[in-house]
């Protein structure tokens, strides 16, 4: 099993930054590619970014250029650097990690005021 636990989130203005990080803990050997997802109020959860093991990464549209996703394997830990955040950035953001299952955080609330 995989335990995954986000922190970072708060509530930031439009234009400032927030780091958020996800912890990962148990049979971390196991896994594979980590991501962020985000699910705004009414909406269906969507893929934010993701990172594979050795590092290459991808970005939804709306974030790339943005946002920076990072993994640090040594401290199992996964990072999300958010620049230039907007208010439709508003979301619950959820760390993701892929190995034996798929494993999810808890969520950590952004909210971007105007």
């Amino acid at each position: 099993q995989v335990q995954l636990v986000e922190s970072g989130g708060g509530l930031v203005q439009a234009g400032g930054s927030l780091r958020l990080t996800c912890a990962a803990s148990g049979s971390i050997f196991r896994l594979n590619a980590m991501g962020w997802y985000r699910q705004a109020p009414g909406k269906q959860r969507e893929p934010v970014a993701a990172i594979t093991t050795r590092g290459s990464t991808n970005y939804a549209d709306s974030v790339e250029g943005r946002f920076t996703i990072s993994r640090d394997n040594a401290k199992n830990t996964m990072y999300l650097q958010m620049n230039s955040l907007k208010p439709e950035d508003t979301a619950v953001y959820y760390c993701a990690a892929s190995g034996s299952s798929y494993y999810w955080g808890q969520g950590t609330q952004v909210t971007v005021s105007s």
